[in-house]
Formats: C-alpha cells, sequence, structure tokens
C-alpha cells in the first residue's frame, strides 16, 4: 500500500528510526516542503499496522524487488552484498576508497562472532565456507599443503546462526557515525550471529536515508535507524546489562572525542573497532595537536605509520584505565590514508596496574633516524606477587653516539604487540579459505600475512633508503640488507605499514655497521662530506663486524615468494579523504577547485620543460622586488 499523503510521512519515518529523534526529523520534513511528497510516492508504507507477508525475511527473500524506490537524483551503490541509495548530490558521507576498511570489518567481526558465540552454544555458519583451514606461512607448512583445523572433540551446536537471521544470544552492534548505513547493512548482511544492528548519525538526512536502506535491504527485523549524538548515546547504554558487544567508530578525522563513551559503553571481552584519517597529525605535522587528542607527541620519522598505531593504541588504553579497564589488541593495521585498530576491552584493577609499562617515550635521533624506547613504568615477578616501580633512564644520552645530532622525544605510545597473531591466523583462514566473499579479498590476504610475519616484541623500524640516504651511499637491495642482519644473529621482518621497512630487535649499533660495511664495498666520497654532517660522523667509525651480504634463502619472506597483494596502488584520482560533510547535511563540492588552486599556482603555465630554468620562482620574485626597493629608497 502506497503512502498517499505527506502527513503519514513524518510518523513513518519516526517509527522507523529511535524515538529521540522524532522531533527532530519532524522539523526537517516539514521545512522541506513540496519535495516530501515525491519521497511519498517512492515510498511503501512501514506502519506496523499494515499486513505483512514475512516478519523476517529471509537471506533468500533479499534478492527479490525491495519495497523502497529510489527518489529523483538518487543513485544505487552496490558494495558487497548490500545495495545503499545514495544521494548524487552528496548529502551524505560515503568513500567508495574504504572499501578495504570495511571488508576487513565484516572478516573480523565474523570470526570474533565466532569465537563468543562458540561460548554460548552458538555455531556461526558463513556462506560459501565448506570447512575451517589454516593457512601458515611457513615454509613446513607450505610444502604440507593447507592443514585442516583439529577438532577439539567438542559435540557440534544444536544452534546455528547465519547471515541476515536474527540471533537471540548473537552480538548486539553499534555504528556511531553511520552515514549513508552501508557497513550497517553489509554488518547485517555478510555477518552471522547478530542479534542487532544500530546505525546512529547525528545528521536527520542521514539517519531517514538509514531507515530507507534498511528497509531496501529487507533488513529491518536487524538494524535499527537511530539520530543521536554519538557520545551520548554510549553513553546511556553504561549499564552491565546495556553494553554493545562490537561498536565501529569511522568519523572524519580524529576519533578522539568518542573514545571516553566507548570504552564504557562496550561490554565485557567486546570488540572496538576505530577508524583515524587524521594521519596528518598522528604522523609529526602537528605534534601538539597530538598532544591534545590523544595525549601523546607525535614526531616525524619513517616509522611515522606504526607510531600512529601505536599512539591511538595508547589513547584507548589510557581512557580504558580511568574505568578500571584494559584493552588487548587483535589486529593494527596502516593502510592509505588512515589507520584501523580492532581491541578488545576487559575490566581488572590488578591488570590495569600492568598499564604503565606497556607505554614507552621514543627518543628519535634528527641526525640518522636511530630510535629508542623508554618504558614509563617497571614492573618485576615476586613469586606470587607483582612488583611496580618507576622506570630507569634515559636509554640513551643527550647527542646521538652515531652521529652526534640531538634526540627528539615523542609518545608516550604503546610498546607491547599490537596483533594477536592466532586471532590474525584466523581471520586470514577465513578469508583465504572463502576467496569469493570479499572484493578485497585478495588484498586482505596479502597485508594479513605481512601482519603474521611481523616481529611482535620490535616496535618501531628503519626503512632500507633513509639509511643509505643518511651515508650517501646507493641503496643495497632488500634481502641483502635482511641477509646481512639474519648472518649477525638477528632477527628480521617485514611491515605492512611500509614496503621498505626493516623491523629489526638488532641495537642501532648492528645497523649502522652493517651500513658502513656496505658503503666499503660501494664507497661515497668522503670529501664532499661536511665534517658536521651525520654521514662524515658515522662513516669515521670503524665496524665492529664484519657483514656478510650473501643472500640467505629465509631472508625472503613467503608473502614476498607468493607475490600477493601487499600494497596497493592508487586505485583512483583523487583517492585520498573525501570533504567534510556539512553541519546541515551536504558535502562541500568545491574540494577539487580547493586542489587546483593549491596546486597549480603559475598563472602561465609551461608547456616546454626547456623553458623552466628561465621562468622566475616566487622567492627570486621577492627578492629582486627588495633589491628594486632598496635602490629606491637610496
Amino acid at each position: 500500500m502506497l503512502v498517499q499523503t505527506t502527513r503519514l510521512f513524518p510518523l513513518i519515518i519516526s517509527h522507523h528510526l529511535h524515538p529521540s529523534c522524532t522531533r527532530s526529523v519532524r522539523q526537517t520534513f516539514r521545512w522541506s516542503g513540496g519535495s516530501i511528497a515525491a519521497a511519498s510516492r517512492g515510498l511503501r508504507s512501514m506502519d506496523p499496522g499494515a499486513p505483512t507477508t514475512n516478519a523476517s525475511p529471509t537471506p533468500a527473500e533479499f534478492s527479490t524487488t525491495p519495497p523502497v524506490g529510489l527518489l529523483p537524483g538518487e543513485t544505487v551503490v552496490r558494495e558487497g552484498k548490500a545495495t545503499i541509495l545514495f544521494p548524487s548530490a552528496n548529502e551524505v558521507f560515503y568513500n567508495p576508497v574504504q572499501e578495504f576498511n570495511r571488508d576487513l570489518t565484516c572478516a573480523v567481526i565474523t570470526e570474533f562472532a565466532r569465537d563468543l558465540l562458540a561460548q554460548r552454544g552458538v555455531k556461526v555458519v558463513v556462506p560459501g565456507e565448506k570447512e575451517r583451514v589454516v593457512v601458515s606461512l611457513s615454509e613446513e607448512a607450505n610444502e604440507a599443503g593447507i592443514q585442516t583445523e583439529e577438532k577439539d572433540g567438542v559435540e557440534e551446536s544444536a544452534v546455528t546462526a547465519t547471515v541476515g537471521e536474527k540471533c537471540e544470544h548473537g552480538l548486539r552492534v553499534l555504528e556511531g557515525l553511520a552515514a549513508s548505513g552501508l557497513r550497517s547493512v553489509r554488518f547485517a548482511l555478510e555477518v552471522p550471529g547478530l542479534q542487532s544492528v544500530t546505525a546512529n548519525d547525528f545528521s536527520t538526512k542521514a539517519a531517514a536515508l538509514i531507515g530507507r536502506n534498511a528497509q531496501y535491504n529487507g533488513v529491518s527485523h536487524i538494524l535499527q535507524a537511530s539520530c543521536r549524538d554519538a557520545s551520548m548515546l554510549m553513553y546511556e547504554m553504561r549499564g552491565k546489562k546495556d553494553r554493545y558487544d562490537v561498536i565501529d567508530l569511522d568519523p572524519y578525522g580524529s576519533p578522539a572525542s568518542f573514545l571516553d563513551a566507548a570504552v564504557q559503553a562496550v561490554s565485557e571481552g567486546g570488540l572496538l573497532c576505530i577508524t583515524c584519517t587524521d594521519m596528518a597529525v598522528m604522523a609529526g605535522n602537528s605534534g601538539e595537536t597530538c598532544y591534545s587528542k590523544y595525549g601523546s607527541v607525535s614526531i616525524k620519522a619513517k616509522y611515522c605509520h606504526e607510531m600512529a598505531l601505536r599512539i591511538i593504541l595508547h589513547s584507548v588504553d589510557q581512557r580504558a584505565g580511568v574505568y578500571q579497564r584494559y584493552i588487548q589488541p587483535l589486529l593494527s593495521v596502516s593502510v592509505d590514508f588512515y589507520i584501523r585498530v580492532f581491541v578488545r576491552v576487559f575490566t581488572g584493577q590488578a591488570t590495569v596496574k600492568n598499564s604503565a609499562s606497556k607505554q614507552a617515550l621514543v627518543y628519535n635521533c634528527v641526525g640518522c633516524g636511530s630510535f629508542h624506547l623508554q618504558r614509563m613504568g617497571r614492573r618485576t615477578s615476586n613469586g606470587k606477587h607483582m612488583k611496580y616501580s618507576a622506570a630507569t633512564g634515559p636509554p640513551t644520552g643527550p647527542e646521538c653516539e652515531h652521529c652526534g645530532q640531538r634526540h627528539q622525544l615523542g609518545g608516550p605510545i604503546w610498546a607491547e604487540p599490537i596483533h594477536d597473531l592466532a586471532f590474525v591466523q584466523k581471520v586470514l583462514s577465513g578469508v583465504s579459505g572463502n576467496p569469493s566473499r570479499f572484493g578485497t579479498s585478495k588484498r586482505i590476504e596479502g597485508v594479513l600475512s605481512m601482519v603474521t610475519e611481523e616481529l611482535e616484541d620490535a616496535p618501531l623500524y628503519y626503512t632500507v633508503d633513509s639509511l643509505s640516504s643518511t651515508v650517501h651511499c646507493n641503496t643495497p637491495p632488500l634481502l641483502q640488507f635482511r641477509s646481512a642482519l639474519l648472518h649477525a644473529g638477528h632477527r628480521v621482518s617485514l611491515s605492512h605499514a611500509c614496503k621498505n621497512a626493516i623491523k629489526t630487535d638488532a641495537p642501532p649499533a648492528a645497523v649502522w655497521d652493517i651500513v658502513r660495511c656496505w658503503e666499503q664495498a660501494n664507497p661515497v666520497k668522503r670529501e664532499k662530506l661536511s665534517p658536521t654532517s651525520p654521514a662524515f660522523k658515522i662513516l669515521s667509525t670503524k665496524p665492529s663486524l664484519e657483514a656478510c651480504f650473501t643472500v640467505r634463502e629465509d631472508a625472503n619472506p613467503q608473502s614476498r615468494k607468493r607475490h600477493l597483494t601487499r600494497f596497493q596502488e592508487n586505485p583512483q584520482a583523487f583517492w585520498g579523504p573525501k570533504a567534510r560533510a556539512k553541519v546541515g547535511g551536504g558535502i562541500s563540492t568545491d574540494l577539487q577547485d580547493k586542489r587546483k588552486k593549491c596546486q597549480n599556482k603559475r598563472k602561465n603555465q609551461i608547456a616546454d620543460s626547456s623553458q623552466l630554468k628561465s621562468f622566475p620562482c616566487k622567492k627570486f620574485r621577492q627578492v629582486r622586488f627588495i633589491i628594486h626597493k632598496a635602490a629606491s629608497l637610496s
């Protein structure tokens, strides 16, 4: 039955949205005037008294014709199993490049639901998944092939949870900033074992669109739209019986203002999924701003992307400690222009005392890039008891012992492992065993494969090109440099955060000894080096070891041998962060104009590159103006 009058439309939407946003939604539609009549003609009745054929549609019914039609100017966005109505006028935020983020989140929540619901006697069934396998990148497992997971003897659960069906003992999920609701709709369609999904957004236009998208995809029995302030909504759900099992925060920019509420509103052992897109702040461009938001000073360094992960983990753990809670990182990835962390939150006063010893300050040399970590606290085991004391330091002198330059002080950061390798292995097995489930399965497999190869107890990393650039010599091949560290008795791995990264437990002195040995085979012109330069100071010291650059078999990791998609190329032009949404709804359309204004500063473009030498630069024009001004005054 189609809605015939505009008077019924606010009642329909207010029934479909959260009760607290009814008044604002009514005002919004009252202001909209005649546009509501067009919207009403495209909707079917959602009145609870209207007769319905199926209250809870099955997954097979999702392919039938949806009851909600397109409004004028709307387009359809398809991602995963979701089909989203999206206003072509950019009234709500949507970024197609974040598909990897959403695919990875669905994979992580699926494995989290599998582990948690198994304790409640519920078995999770994933479409297309025949049998669980363990994917190992070790050479022994690679020769033996894929191994089937061993059964632990426990009888299979009688209760099963499938996608698209409401599970009474399932997970309660909250997406705090849902925008179009794409992520929440995908949760309802692709993640089994869900009791409810709350898609919240402060924008009334976005909340109304979320309700329509839920109806369009046939998941209204699982997904509820909400129009609330995300922090206030989470604060109201702090009670132990009201907390969410999963909270997903993906704001535009910093999530700092939502962390305090999130660590209180997540259940015991619940999952926090947090995205940060303010990488300029977290990567060292504005250390004072980073401190005001996350309680940590970021510094410009080659390892800035991993440091950003450790900064957000430190910030979450610090806020959780206020409420006698602590975190357990499951997976932390730094890709493209954002970082994504998945952590579990627990309660325990005794364990919270360990937090100080898990944080560390970073001493970074501005000359050669060497770094040292200084723990914030110290804990020692005394039988059954744990003794806590202040840490001793500093780990280095006022000047770098290698190049003589000063140190920068950054942090504090999370200094413990940022991944749970056992959990990452489960996610990797689920994705590789069912590659057709996600559109970015190859990239997820490549990134997670690198994560499983990373050294857990070696925070931060060096880059081969920066080491060679410091001494002005040729860059050694990656495999040869890794082999030299292995020959010297140290452990080494790559990093998913940077393609030229070297994570190692070798001290900085051993790393620079290997660089000196490489420079001896590929000498630089010492006479051109300044006596005060870091290169002159480093190369003036003789190496204390004889490095061997013969390539070892174990120097090349399995993810590299298998040519996995570890680092993706730019998918499209202007693929970075999109424009910020306006307060009253909508997105500014002058982003490209702003980029052209900032990047194409020359008014008269030169097509012939040979004429660039004769083109006066801005600084040259300023100097010439000053000279002429001084001549006129004299």
